[in-house]
């Protein structure tokens, strides 16, 4: 089992510790909406502001994309990957696409595990960090330090002790009037906005269960190469491996549950029990994590969240959130209301991946600040603890999750690295075993 038990985190929220009051991606947005039309100027002194990405993989790239179809004064400046092929034909297809507002030179392509601080140190205003999950803590932490305005993607922690670095990492932004949004798109679709905002008013009477559903066919895979070693073949397949992705719920079915948490004013469940496995995604290019999850988690006033997730060829998929009341019930996706009231959002449809870059540019050329850190530790918490129940095989306690030892891999790496889990003779990896091991 690919598990570490390195050092216990002393860091033991209590359930009070997430209820305090956050801003939300929705109050975020609809500020945005209703801003002047005129920009003021951004603490820089340009009308101009500058783009650092961190990560330059698909969604790194599509991030990019987003942030500059959300502001046309925007430019991005400065990229950062481990791998130069990656970078290069990032910034290739990202200037082919966005034109002028795609300015790296050779001088400001960084290659390498610390490319993350030369793109802080080159003169950007804001940073798009989307790489390998298990980096998001640390880079993230680096960009406040640092003093600037962060988009982070999703997950945005892979275990207790990365939320411990996340949760600081916020609160210093805070201190410092620095945005944070957070990759968890959803909160910025207007019309699962408008959705959640009528089921918390009232429209389906009291919430009694959530089921969220993400069934998909599985992440691309990458063929491994003979020049590669070990290390760096993980690093170009990261999502099949869970101390890089924190396996499929952090990558997947955290958007699905994310929106249940919105709904549950991100109060957190009391315990989680799950199951999962592997079951048709075989062979060796899938590294070590689940194709199937199924969790249940219980909330203190008695609603239960059934999540389910699957990530296998030739099966049927579904992404939906079917909000089960007393009066009703709600589809948020569908953005439908059934019951008591019938409802449907028939409003003009934009892009939730473009709104929350709309949102982050728009705080920052307002002088406002926008930090999402409350649900992104809630939700990305969330995701652990279902995936802990899920390998462990155990029922667990949302402040048993956050006290336990539980880790996914070295606090460091590079391509030095000696992988936490390794092939066997065949070319396969071991796949956590349900039941083998205790949670400590």
């Amino acid at each position: 089992m690919s598990l570490t038990s390195k050092q216990q985190t002393t860091f033991q929220p209590s359930r009070r510790d997430f209820l305090k009051i956050s801003t939300t991606a929705a109050t975020a947005a609809a500020a945005a909406s209703v801003l002047p039309s005129s920009r003021s100027v951004h603490a820089a002194g340009s009308d101009t502001l500058k783009v650092g990405l961190i990560g330059c993989g698909g969604r790194g790239a599509g991030a990019a994309a987003n942030a500059l179809n959300a502001d046309k004064n925007a430019k991005l400046v400065a990229m950062a990957d481990i791998f130069p092929d990656r970078l290069e034909l990032r910034r290739k297809t990202l200037q082919e696409e966005k034109g002028d507002q795609v300015a790296v030179d050779d001088e400001h392509c960084f290659i390498g595990f610390d490319g993350y601080r030369k793109v802080l140190d080159s003169g950007v205003d804001v940073v798009l960090i989307a790489c390998a999950s298990r980096f998001h803590p640390k880079y993230l932490q680096a960009a406040i330090e640092a003093g600037k305005h962060v988009f982070v993607e999703k997950p945005h922690a892979l275990d207790p002790p990365g939320i411990k670095i996340v949760t600081a990492a916020c609160e210093e932004a805070k201190k410092k009037n620095l945005n944070v949004v957070s990759g968890l798109c959803w909160r910025y679709d207007k019309g699962v906005q408008e959705t959640v905002k009528r089921v918390m008013d009232g429209a389906i009477g009291d919430i009694v269960a959530i089921q969220e559903t993400y069934m998909r066919t599985p992440y691309g895979l990458v063929k491994r190469q003979p020049e590669w070693t070990e290390t760096e073949y993980q690093f170009r397949n990261w999502y099949h491996f869970n101390w890089l992705s924190g396996d499929d719920i952090a990558q997947s079915l955290i958007h699905s549950m994310d929106k249940a948490a919105w709904l549950m004013h991100d109060e957190p469940p009391v315990w989680a029990y799950g199951q999962g496995g592997r079951a048709a995604s075989v062979g060796a290019e899938y590294g070590d994590v689940f194709d199937h999850h199924a969790i249940t988690y219980e909330y203190a006033n008695g609603v239960r969240m059934y999540a389910i997730g699957r990530a296998q060829v030739g099966c049927y998929g579904e992404t939906s959130d079917i909000i089960l009341g007393t009066k009703g019930r709600a589809d948020l996706i569908k953005h439908r209301i059934e019951g008591e009231t019938n409802w449907k959002y028939e409003s003009p449809k934009a892009s939730m991946y473009d709104l929350e870059h709309v949102a982050l540019f728009e705080a920052i050329r307002s002088g406002q600040t926008i930090n999402n850190g409350h649900y992104m530790v809630g939700s990305s918490m969330l995701a652990i603890l279902g995936q802990m129940v899920c390998y462990y095989g155990e029922k667990i306690t949302w402040n048993e999750a956050l006290a336990s030892n539980y880790t996914v891999g070295p606090a460091d790496c590079d391509f030095q690295t000696e992988p936490p889990v390794k092939p066997d003779d065949k070319g396969n990896y071991p796949v956590p075993v349900p039941g083998s091991r205790k949670l400590v």
